[in-house]
C-alpha cells in the first residue's frame, strides 16, 4: 500500500508554529523521521494559507527536499501556493486535492497537467459531500473526465471517496468503503486513497488508533491503494504492509457476515472485531464499545 505521512501539518501544536516561524530545523527533523518510518510521500499541509501562501509552500518544499528524497503531497486550497511548490519540487509531486468545486477545477486542475503531477480527486461535489455510494460513483466519473480533458491520465489519479467521522454518520463510513471497491470499475487505471484519520475525528485520543487501524483493515478488503496516515503509528504501518494477516482475517470474516467466537480471540483480535462491528453500524457507537 502507498502511504502518505500526514504529520507535517500547520494545525499541529508542534509543527504549526515551526511552519509559521520558518523553523527549518524542526521541519527537517520531522521529515527525516517520517522518511525513516518508510512512508512513500510526505503530506505538506499549510492550510488555506491565504497570506503569503506561495512563499510558505516554496520554502517548505525546498526545506524538506534538502534533507529527504521522498516526493511531497502539496496540501492547501491556495492554487498560488500549489504552483509555487510545484515550481521547485524535485520529481513528480502529488496535489492534495482537486474537487468538483468550480474554482478547484478551473485553477488547480490545469496545474496537474502543466507540471506533470499526480493528483488526489476528492469527491466533494458542487453542493458538498456526496450523499451515498451512487453519488460518489457519479462524482468519480465526472471528476476524472475533467482531468482527462486537460491531459491527466488515469494512472496519475488517486480517487478519495472521503472518509467521515464515525461519530457523525455511520452510513457515510460504509458508503466510503463501498465506493473504494468500485472505483476501478468506473475509472480503470485510477487508484484509491483515503484520509484515514478522519474516521476517528472527534473520538477520545486513546480510541483513535484502534478505529484508524480497523478501518484500514476493512478498506484492504476493497483493495484500497493508498492512505494518508500517521507515520508514527507503527502498528498501523505494519498492518498496511501485510504484516498482520491474522488481524486482517478476523476483520474480513466479520465483514462477510461471520460471527467469531469472541472468547477464542486474543485481546487484540477482539478489539479489532468489536471495532469492525461499530464501523459497519452493527453496534451503536459509544466511547465504551471496547469494554462491552
Amino acid at each position: 500500500m502507498i502511504l502518505v505521512g500526514e504529520n507535517i501539518n500547520v494545525m499541529s501544536k508542534t509543527f504549526g508554529p515551526a511552519i509559521k516561524e520558518r523553523d527549518a530545523k524542526t521541519i527537517q527533523k520531522i521529515a527525516v523521521e517520517e522518511t525513516q518510518a518508510r512512508v512513500d510521500y510526505l503530506d505538506v499541509n499549510i492550510g488555506p494559507a491565504r497570506k503569503e501562501g506561495d512563499q510558505t509552500m516554496e520554502w517548505m518544499v525546498r526545506t524538506i527536499q534538502e534533507v529527504v528524497d521522498l516526493p511531497l503531497s502539496l496540501d492547501t486550497t491556495n492554487p498560488l501556493a500549489i504552483e509555487a511548490g510545484l515550481k521547485v519540487h524535485k520529481g513528480q509531486a502529488l496535489i492534495n486535492s482537486v474537487s468538483l468545486q468550480p474554482e478547484r477545477i478551473e485553477q488547480t486542475l490545469p496545474l496537474v497537467a502543466q507540471y506533470n503531477a499526480k493528483m488526489i480527486a476528492l469527491l466533494w461535489g458542487h453542493d458538498g459531500m456526496p450523499r451515498d455510494t451512487d453519488e460518489r460513483a457519479a462524482f468519480t466519473a465526472e471528476l476524472v473526465m475533467y482531468a482527462n480533458q486537460v491531459g491527466v491520465p488515469n494512472e496519475d489519479i488517486f480517487v478519495d471517496p472521503i472518509v467521515t467521522p464515525i461519530t457523525s454518520d455511520v452510513a457515510q463510513v460504509v458508503s466510503c468503503l463501498e465506493c473504494a471497491g468500485i472505483v476501478k470499475e468506473i475509472v480503470p487505471g485510477c487508484k484509491t486513497l483515503v484520509g484515514l484519520s478522519n474516521v476517528s475525528s472527534g473520538t477520545p485520543d486513546e480510541l483513535r488508533p484502534v478505529i484508524n487501524r480497523t478501518y484500514l483493515a476493512m478498506l484492504m478488503k476493497h483493495n484500497v491503494d493508498a492512505a494518508i496516515v500517521d507515520s508514527f503509528d507503527a502498528e498501523l504501518l505494519s498492518l498496511a504492509r501485510g504484516e498482520m494477516p491474522e488481524i486482517v482475517d478476523v476483520v474480513h470474516r466479520i465483514m462477510d457476515g461471520e460471527e467469531p467466537h469472541m472468547a477464542a480471540l486474543t485481546k487484540e483480535q477482539a478489539a479489532y472485531a468489536k471495532t469492525t462491528k461499530v464501523l459497519l453500524g452493527r453496534v451503536l457507537y459509544s466511547h465504551s464499545w471496547l469494554e462491552n
